[in-house]
């Protein structure tokens, strides 16, 4: 089914404000969610941070009084929306219980976006950082086995398998080779920059989800994780914001930006299975539309442009939470042993030996890496890792034994497993 955001009215941006008692919203059942409407909440919730967030810089590099006062105006209901959303994560969740949820998010909405990716290049970029939120994943799984003796399928069921990706020690790189080529906008499948955008947001909310909760565990163990994790997904939000092209101007921005939430609210409003949150999605997706014509009109007044001629007749393909089990375990086996080289990526035993991404993984981990520590004291409290593996063994060889520790040396090893057509593929990426 089709569907224009220009072509609709929407709800006038003046009209949308809502009382604290309709902000207050009822959370999610947090023992019998969905887990894909928990990972709805948590993107959403991204979703809205980053358009707030760039609305204030915006707000900051403009003079123009007028746009000034009607950036202000959007921006206040956005914050009513984000409030609406958070608000849905029941406080009895732990942070540990949220983060799963979080890392969840990062595994299935990247795997989708790969999937569905037309640019060979987004799709690369999306592949190698999914298999690096895989870990994250697997890791925070056995960090909640080992502190609190639960098993995080109980946060996400069987929907996500949680087995080693490729090593967390290992998404430590230089800040110079963190960054990409941008993507032209002009040129580029409307798809493709609604999933660059998606990405960054959801990516930049667990950075910043990180940066405020990181510190809240008093395991030295478990604050040492979110440590290491944490500066991962820096490294992220760095890898995905340098496909943006940096060409649009800040009155096309603030368009994309409000169309892409109309891109996302429709999406998971088709797709949500809860009534009083579908409810909501809907709403907020009434609203964006109202905000949209407003950044519209900005565009048209102080650019002479028409914002119907950059994006498309109707929105992209929506997005969609599912499982993802076949594609992940493909991607794994044919990219675990791949690195980034400059604005590409090559094998890891194909890095020389003076490479800077030796020297910036030795000042790191020195003699104490949190993330293999955490895999190591799961075993050695309960015999074996914790894993959710249910298609079958590992993909990768060097990882099937779950009482020792996935460390860098069994990507390496994992140049033998590859057949010949997989080793000339990885020298070519």
């Amino acid at each position: 089914m089709s569907f224009n955001p220009l072509a609709e009215k929407g709800i006038p941006v003046e009209q949308q404000f809502r009382s604290w008692k309709m902000l207050n919203v009822k959370p999610y059942d947090a023992r019998n969610v969905d887990p894909y409407t928990r990972t709805r909440v948590i993107c959403m919730n991204g979703i809205e941070v980053e358009s707030i967030m760039f609305s204030h810089q915006f707000a900051r590099h403009c003079g123009d009084m007028d746009v000034r006062r009607k950036l202000a105006m959007a921006r206040a209901v956005e914050q009513q929306q984000q409030k609406a959303v958070n608000w849905l994560i029941p406080g009895e969740e732990s942070t540990l219980e949220v983060t799963l949820g979080y890392e969840q998010v990062a595994v299935d909405l990247t795997a989708w976006l790969a999937r569905t990716e037309p640019d060979p290049k987004v799709r690369m970029a999306l592949e190698f950082a999914l298999l690096e939120d895989f870990d994250h994943l697997y890791m925070y799984a056995n960090l909640y086995d080992l502190l609190e003796g639960k098993k995080a399928e109980q946060i996400t069921h069987d929907l996500t398998e949680i087995i080693p990706g490729r090593p967390t020690a290992l998404h430590h790189r230089p800040p110079q080779d963190r960054v990409l080529e941008p993507v032209d906008f002009k040129v580029a499948d409307p798809l493709s920059m609604m999933h660059i955008m998606t990405i960054v947001a959801a990516e930049q909310q667990t950075m910043n989800f990180y940066m405020n909760v990181g510190n809240r565990p008093t395991e030295p163990l478990a604050r040492a994780l979110y440590l290491e994790i944490a500066q991962v997904e820096e490294e992220h939000v760095t890898h995905y914001e340098s496909l943006i092209d940096p060409s649009k101007s800040w009155f096309e921005r603030n368009v994309m930006h409000q169309y892409h939430e109309c891109y996302m609210y429709y999406s998971f409003m088709i797709h949500e299975s809860v009534p009083y949150i579908k409810d909501i999605w809907e709403l907020h997706l009434q609203q964006e539309i109202g905000q949209l014509h407003v950044a519209c009109d900005l565009m048209k007044q102080h650019e002479r442009k028409d914002p119907a001629e950059m994006l498309p007749a109707e929105l992209p393909e929506p997005i969609k939470f599912q499982e993802n089990k076949d594609f992940v375990r493909e991607v794994l086996a044919k990219q675990v042993h791949l690195e980034k080289s400059g604005a590409g990526y090559k094998p890891i035993w194909d890095l020389p030996a003076d490479a800077s991404f030796h020297d910036f993984q030795r000042i790191l981990h020195g003699d104490f890496v949190p993330s293999y520590e955490t895999i190591g004291k799961n075993i050695e409290k309960n015999g074996k890792d914790y894993r959710l593996q249910t298609e079958g063994e590992h993909p990768v060889k060097a990882f099937r034994d779950r009482d020792a520790v996935p460390r860098a040396e069994g990507v390496i090893a994992h140049r033998d497993d590859l057949s010949g057509k997989a080793k000339s593929e990885a020298e070519v990426v």
